[in-house]
């Protein structure tokens, strides 16, 4: 049989407050608001408990006694007499530690919360300190020179009690002195007593004769001018003083005071040179003077303070006084070189001497003394003795050993002293440099070897090597070894220069005169630091800002070797033309395209810009071998054709100009060819057969624009001429040229309505043409339609924003008034527009700024150099407002920018008439019709 456990068992040990007695009063249920019965049995002779809301009544009711807190230390009543034991000490510190250990958990939260509150209240309540925290700070940065200049504080009560006097409507009588006093004052006598002279009453009777003081004064002045008329000797500066010397700054001030040479004729007439000084001068010099005299006193070692305290008072004029307070700052700082050298200022020559050999003896190894001393020196025997003994003393010193050299007369005196500076100072590259200029090639080649390996860290040296190599007549070859094997020495020795700051070196050995130098500085050293595949944008920046900084010779190396590593890149040779164009001669011109020709048969432009110098330069013959040349190495190139075309014909051999036409027709035949082949005959009068060549090259090329402008010159038949626009417009309805010209012949025909129907036809076929807008406006103005040109002209400003040329037409349309006003606007609109430029430069040449107007003018022909007109207006300019020579200048920059645009150039250039006429003839008829 199973046994299982007894529930009752369980749930008596687990429920043991049932069979335990019940506190007295207690009433079950009583808490939940049940009332339960009671008999006499049950509580005897105790009191009925009563209800539930009784018992809170009186919980709510009861008074507080007041020994109810009471301290436990001093128990009273029941626990009067119980003992402190083990038990309650122990009891005390477990309820102490769960009283920290709360306080522990808490105590972040509560310290950040009282911070946070006291942030708050600060910046609620902020104190006089935090608000100017920031100016506090900033005072550390305060000099003493501002500290100088600090206003003193001052008490304004008294200002206050003056200004603020009050009437307490009170009245006081006046006695009768005062209106005496009053009545006298402006009374003037007369009558002079001259024997007696002024007689004042004294107080004690006797009188005050103004002419014996007045007497008394002069005399005075007298004797003093005739004291301060002699002269002092003073000792030269050749050694220091002995220790045993009496001579002391204050002694040498009083010296001073005595010996000074005062010129008794001119002493009155230099009392006109005294500046009188406002009274706020004179009070700043009084707080600087007080400020001063402070520092002085509390750190009377402090230099400084010294030498601006005898500047305030030489400020202040008062010399004596500056002499006095700087002797007696050498009194307190000897060790102090500028103390001595502001004594040695403020004193005479023949004073400072004797205070600079005061300051030798203190401060023996001072160079800045020393050179003072040479300089107060009158004669160069003197100054040289005072420099030898400086050397003597300070034996490693370069800059005295420099200034000795320097006063020597004598060659050989400066060598000997050369040659015993560097072998005291063997580390000065200055002093070796130095010794080897003035030697012979050959001893300067040997003192040049032992510096170098003296200092093998020493750039200058190899610098110096190599020009000397070049003064006696070396190769470049060799100097260019020279300077490589320096360079390599320079690297071994970790003391090699950057590629910039050789750079620098070049252009610095090119300015003293030394091109293969500078050259061979170039080629050892321009190539560090670079990628390969930023070779070549380097070396043309670096091209590009020498030649800007005027170092044409380092220039010329940079690109020289930039062409030795990409010789087949015909624009870096282009570039190298460019440059000898601008700088150099026509010879090395021609060397430098023959080069290039070789190195870049195919690159047709340097085939032409050799010819066209061997031409300019009258070497014809010349010039037509490079063509040959060029025409066996680019037998179908266009250009060379029309050049060997264009050389004959400018030399007046037209017979071979047609042979060689025909032949590029034949042989090239493109529609530049046909083109110049039709201008051609045109110029020399056969316009029959220009005409066959036009319709001919129209028939191979129906949409070369240029053709059909051509045929149109040539007829006569107004007809054939519509008949043709019509045909072109066409074949070419992307030419605004050709749509202008139709415009103008309809327009000189008298069909006006029919010029602007094609030119709006033409404005709805090519968007955004300046160009198109701008004929528009021109027609309305020829028509003499204002109002129809300026709202034209509004509506084109819409569509081409950025157009130069209608902001232009827009400036000259404003009333002269209003002008500059729109010119600004336009700058804005497009700023580097030369069009906009030089509508401002004539804008501003009516006005009468001829300065200005030059300048703009310079940068309108700076901006686009290839505008003829533009040129032509600085040209009238100058003519009109400058001189020949200026003219003449621009003149000559014309000619070297070559333009070809510009529409009063262009209609000049291409005449007939014009043809073969000179630059100067064509420039100058531009001029004249420029309006």
């Amino acid at each position: 049989m199973s046994t299982r456990a007894n529930p009752l068992k369980n749930n008596a040990s687990k429920f043991a407050f049932l069979s335990m007695q019940p506190p007295p009063g207690y009433v079950a249920g009583l808490g939940r608001g049940a009332s339960g019965f009671t008999t006499r049995s049950d509580i005897g002779p105790a009191r009925d408990g009563g209800s539930m809301e009784e018992a809170v009544s009186d919980l709510q009711f009861k008074e507080i006694e007041p020994e109810q807190f009471q301290d436990p230390e001093n128990e009273t009543g029941l626990f009067a007499g119980t003992v402190y034991d083990k038990d309650d000490e122990e009891a005390d510190k477990v309820y102490d530690m769960i009283d920290d250990r709360m306080d522990e958990r808490r105590r972040a939260r509560r310290e950040a919360a009282e911070k946070k509150a006291e942030e708050a209240h600060l910046a609620a309540n902020p104190k006089i300190q935090t608000q100017f925290s920031d100016l506090k700070r900033s005072l550390a940065g305060v000099s003493e020179e501002e500290w100088g200049a600090l206003p003193e504080a001052g008490s304004l009560t008294g200002k206050r009690r003056k200004n603020n006097t009050r009437n307490d409507g009170k009245s006081y009588v006046v006695p009768d002195s005062v209106l005496a006093g009053a009545r006298d004052r402006n009374e003037m006598s007369n009558s002079v007593d001259d024997e007696a002279g002024v007689a004042t009453p004294a107080s004690t009777g006797s009188t005050t004769d103004f002419r014996e003081i007045g007497q008394a004064r002069d005399k005075s002045l007298s004797l003093r001018l005739d004291q301060l008329s002699g002269t002092s000797s003073t000792a030269p500066v050749g050694a220091p003083t002995s220790k045993t010397s009496s001579t002391t700054p204050s002694s040498q001030s009083a010296a001073a005071g005595t010996s000074t040479s005062v010129d008794p004729k001119g002493y009155l007439s230099g009392l006109n040179s005294v500046q009188l000084k406002s009274d706020a001068e004179i009070g700043d010099i009084k707080k600087a003077r007080a400020l001063l005299e402070s520092v002085i006193k509390t750190n009377p070692k402090h230099a400084p303070g010294w030498i601006a305290a005898g500047r305030v008072e030489e400020v202040a004029g008062r010399q004596a006084v500056a002499r006095k307070v700087i002797a007696a700052g050498c009194e307190n700082c000897p060790k102090s070189e500028d103390v001595w050298l502001e004594a040695a200022r403020l004193n005479i020559p023949q004073d400072a001497k004797v205070i600079l050999a005061n300051a030798i003896s203190h401060l023996p190894q001072s160079v800045k003394i020393w050179l003072k001393a040479v300089d107060l020196e009158n004669d160069p025997k003197s100054k040289r003795r005072v420099l030898r003994k400086a050397i003597e003393y300070i034996p490693n010193s370069v800059r005295l050993w420099k200034e000795a050299v320097n006063m020597e007369d004598d060659p050989q005196d400066a060598l000997i002293l050369l040659a015993r500076a560097t072998e005291l100072i063997p580390s000065s590259v200055e002093l070796w440099l130095a010794l080897a200029r003035l030697e012979t090639p050959d001893n300067a080649k040997k003192i040049i070897n032992k510096a170098r390996k003296t200092i093998p860290t020493s750039h200058e040296i190899w610098i110096a090597a190599a020009r000397l190599q070049e003064q006696v007549g070396t190769s470049s070859a060799d100097i260019d070894k020279l300077m490589n094997n320096g360079v390599g020495s320079l690297r071994a020795a970790g003391a090699l220069l950057s590629r910039e700051q050789w750079l620098k070196e070049a252009e610095r050995v090119e300015q003293e005169g030394s091109p293969l130098t500078c050259a061979a500085i170039v080629k050892a050293t321009v190539h560090y630091d670079v990628e390969d595949e930023d070779k070549y944008a380097v070396w043309m920046d670096d091209a590009d800002a020498l030649e800007e900084r005027g170092s044409i010779e380092t220039a010329r190396a940079v690109i020289g070797f930039a062409l030795k590593v990409f010789p087949e890149r015909s624009k870096l040779w282009r570039r190298a033309a460019e440059l000898e164009k601008q700088h150099g001669s026509r010879n090395t011109l021609t060397n430098i395209l023959k080069t290039a020709t070789q190195n870049c048969p195919k690159a047709e432009v340097l085939w032409l810009m050799l010819a066209k110098e061997h031409w300019l330069g009258g070497d014809v013959k010349s010039a037509r071998q490079v063509l040959g040349d060029a025409f066996n190495a680019n037998p179908s190139s266009e250009a060379v054709w029309l050049a060997a075309v264009k050389l004959e014909a400018e030399n007046n051999e037209i017979k071979n100009a047609r042979m060689l036409l025909n032949k590029a027709r034949s042989q090239c035949g493109t529609e530049r060819i046909w083109m110049k082949s039709a201008v051609f005959e045109r110029q020399h009068g056969d316009r029959a057969e220009a005409l066959k060549y036009v319709n001919e090259a129209i028939a191979k090329f129906a949409t070369f624009d240029k053709l059909y402008m051509i045929k149109v010159g040539l007829l006569d038949n107004n007809k054939e001429i519509r008949d043709t626009f019509a045909v072109a417009l066409k074949a070419c309805p992307q030419s605004p040229t050709l749509w202008i010209l139709a415009s103008r012949f309809e327009e000189k025909m008298g069909v006006v309505i029919r010029s602007r129907a094609l030119l709006e036809k033409a404005r709805l076929i090519n968007k955004n043409c300046d160009a198109l807008w701008a004929e528009a406006v021109k027609v309305e103005e020829r028509a003499n339609a204002a109002n129809q040109a300026k709202a034209l002209l509004s509506k084109a400003l819409q569509e081409c924003q950025t157009s130069g040329l209608l902001w232009s037409m827009a400036i000259w349309m404003e009333p002269r008034p209003s002008r500059k006003t729109k010119s600004v606007d336009a700058l804005r609109k497009v700023t580097d527009d030369p069009t906009i430029i030089v509508t401002v430069a004539r804008t501003l040449w009516m006005e009468g700024k001829k300065d200005k107007a030059r300048s703009w003018l310079s940068k309108s022909c700076q901006a686009d150099p290839d505008n003829g007109d533009h040129w032509a207006w600085w040209y009238k300019f100058e003519l009109q407002e400058g001189t020949p020579e200026k003219a003449q200048g621009v003149l000559e920059s014309a000619k070297q920018a070559e333009p070809h645009h510009g529409e009063v150039w262009q209609s000049v250039v291409k005449d007939d008439r014009n043809l073969g006429k000179a630059f100067d003839a064509l420039l100058k008829q531009t001029a004249a019709s420029l309006s």
